[in-house]
């Protein structure tokens, strides 16, 4: 009996010592490590590489997307929106001339014509001078404010954030927003402006530029939201052109449509207009070769008009006559300009005719609306 158990004690102990043998391919690594746990550890540091690298590449991506990408300057393109929680939240754009990296843009909300300046430069949308009242087309892509407000900065990725000359700070907060508008749902980058008079969110969208504007205050808001886009399309205008009638000494006028294409120059538009368009029975302004060479608003709220000497050439009228001719000239670009003084010149010369002589410094006015006679 203890012969057999002392033989089963040796057999038990050499299966256990074979078994620890035969499992030398589990037993304990270097690093304390089995191979099952070394397999672990490995796909974990293969995910960990993995999401360092996805996330290198959504940062390389994110350093990658430009400005110009969200903020697009096209030409003869037209903006509609649509607003709730203001009369004047409601508004279109059109893009009056482009240059480079700038456009100027029409915005006529119903009230009132606004003409403001935004340039991409050095990685920043920047809105860099406005006029108010421009109800004319002239171009200002030239003109510079001290007023000049960043609406977005590069790099286009969440955190990025500046603060404003009135102390706002504006904020990238969102890469990829949900907005809803009437054009669409869109997904869009969106930058908050808070001051102490509310919060602001716009939303810019690749490829479109701005979709939508949330003004919040006081539990009250403003929301501006793109309602379509319209393109190869020019702006119209309603323009008056006057002409005299030298049998009962009265300037008549007529309004024409007038179509303006993204830097079109408004003189020589206007000039060919005049000179197509004169209504029967009535007497000739602009003769056939006759150029407007320069047509500008001064600092002084004054219009200045200059024309070549083939106006007086070609000129063929009396005293009389002459001057009609001349009031038609000043009431209608003194009228679309919506100035009541016009200095006139002939090659940057005074005006002078056989029966006219204008002094230096002198000026002509815009005939009164009243005093004129519309032809239907």
């Amino acid at each position: 009996m203890n012969k057999y158990l002392l033989t089963s004690l040796l057999a038990l102990v050499l299966l256990l010592s074979g078994c620890t043998v035969d499992r030398g391919n589990d037993s304990p690594t270097n690093n304390g490590l089995n191979p099952v746990q070394e397999e672990q550890k490995g796909n974990e540091e293969s995910k960990d590489n993995e999401n360092e690298q996805q996330e290198t590449q959504n940062e390389s991506e994110t350093e990658s997307i430009t400005i110009e990408e969200y903020y697009p300057i096209e030409e003869n393109v037209h903006y509609v929106y649509e607003g709730t929680g203001n009369e004047y939240a409601s508004f279109d754009v059109y893009n009056d001339y482009t240059a480079e990296q700038k456009v100027q843009q029409r915005v006529d909300n119903g009230g009132t014509v606004l003409a403001r300046i935004i340039e991409i430069k050095d990685g920043k949308l920047i809105h860099t001078y406005s006029r108010g009242e421009a109800y004319y087309r002239e171009n200002l892509l030239s003109s510079k404010s001290s007023e000049e407000e960043v609406l977005l900065m590069e790099p286009l990725k969440e955190g990025t954030s500046w603060k404003l000359k009135d102390s706002r700070v504006r904020t990238i907060t969102n890469l990829s927003a949900d907005v809803t508008t009437p054009s669409g749902k869109y997904q869009a980058i969106e930058v908050s402006t808070e001051g102490p008079d509310g919060k602001t969110l716009d939303y810019y969208v690749k490829g479109i530029s701005l979709v939508q504007t949330l003004f919040q205050s006081n539990g009250t808001e403003v929301r501006s939201s793109l309602s379509k886009i319209e393109k190869n399309v020019p702006l119209v205008q309603s323009i008056r052109f006057f002409y005299p009638n030298i049998d009962d000494d009265r300037l008549y006028y007529k309004n024409i449509e007038i179509s303006f294409h993204t830097n079109d120059i408004t003189k020589m538009v206007l000039e060919k207009a005049y000179k197509e368009n004169v209504p029967d029975l009535l007497n000739t302004v602009l003769t056939k070769n006759t150029k407007i060479t320069s047509l500008y608003l001064n600092q002084d709220n004054n219009l200045y008009i200059d024309i070549n000497k083939a106006f007086l050439t070609e000129l063929s009228a009396g005293g009389g006559l002459e001057m009609m001719i001349l009031q038609s000239i000043v009431s209608t670009f003194g009228h679309y300009y919506g100035v009541e003084k016009v200095y006139l010149t002939v090659d940057n010369e005074l005006y002078e005719s056989g029966h006219i002589s204008l002094n230096k410094g002198e000026f002509l006015t815009v005939t009164p609306m009243e005093e004129t006679v519309e032809i239907k």
